[in-house]
């Protein structure tokens, strides 16, 4: 079986001789001291190479002038094609472009800023749709509420997971620190539908979840059924009696008569 190979071009040497052709036509880009050193040609096709030069720029490190020439057919003057900045090995860039909806983070939302849903965003479902379970066909249809879409089980699975997961679980220092767990405390305030079984909303001012939703495996301080704390004892002001005197003995078992003798003893 015979092969075939592709015929690669050798460098048109008129092209890889206009070096300062192409170095004029960078200069005309670049700030004036620009460009730099010439870091070699690259062969683009017949008679079309491509020339860099080192950018001085400090605002671009590691970035290149290219500039490509080409000359035609039968012609021996060689002329520049075009003339770009491009990025080199170690170029500082830009991030990837995202688009709005994938940079977004929550806590980005402003006042007066608009987040509209996507047609097919999987969180959520139509007001009036049949849910499959593996028990039962359950139905869901809101009178009177108008709303065009309820939150889908994807949706519900997710918000479930995050919350959770987040700064209102069980995996924080305050709930391992707290008496007990949500669940008990009197200010607990059950969610409605499936996930009530796993999350409600704190109702307690003092607590630091107050009006957010809490797991029911979170727990605080302020759990109302903590046990109270016995009050501190009063410490005693401690009395200074500077009207009597002591007798220190020299020896154990006698006293310092010189002393006394000077406090008016016999």
């Amino acid at each position: 079986m015979s092969r075939t190979r592709a015929r690669v071009a050798a460098p048109d040497q008129a092209c890889v001789a206009a070096v300062d052709l192409a170095r004029a036509a960078a200069e005309e880009l670049a700030s004036p001291g620009e460009p730099g050193e010439h870091l070699g040609y690259e062969s683009e096709g017949d008679r079309i190479v491509t020339h860099y030069f080192a950018c001085l720029d400090r605002a671009y490190r590691g970035w290149r002038w290219a500039v490509t020439v080409t000359r035609a057919s039968r012609a021996k003057k060689v002329t520049v094609s075009e003339a770009v900045l491009l990025p080199g090995a170690g170029a500082l860039l830009a991030p990837d472009w995202l688009p709005w909806s994938e940079r977004l983070r929550p806590g980005d939302l402003g006042v007066g800023d608009l987040l509209p849903a996507a047609e097919d965003d999987d969180r959520l479902a139509p007001g009036f749709t049949e849910i499959d379970d593996d028990a039962d066909h359950q139905m869901v249809f809101e009178y009177g509420l108008g709303r065009a879409r309820v939150l889908s089980a994807t949706g519900r699975d997710r918000a479930a997971r995050r919350w959770h997961s987040g700064e209102h679980g069980p995996h924080t220092p305050i709930a391992h620190a707290a008496p007990a767990q949500c669940s008990t405390c009197g200010f607990y305030w059950l969610l409605s539908g499936e996930l009530r079984l796993s999350f409600g909303v704190c109702a307690n001012e003092y607590a630091p979840d107050d009006g957010k939703v809490v797991a029911a495996d979170h727990g605080c301080g302020a759990h109302s059924e903590a046990a109270a704390l016995p009050p501190p004892g009063e410490q005693a002001i401690p009395i200074l009696d500077d009207l009597g005197y002591d007798l220190i003995e020299e020896e154990a078992g006698s006293v310092d008569e010189s002393a006394t003798e000077e406090l008016g003893h016999s």
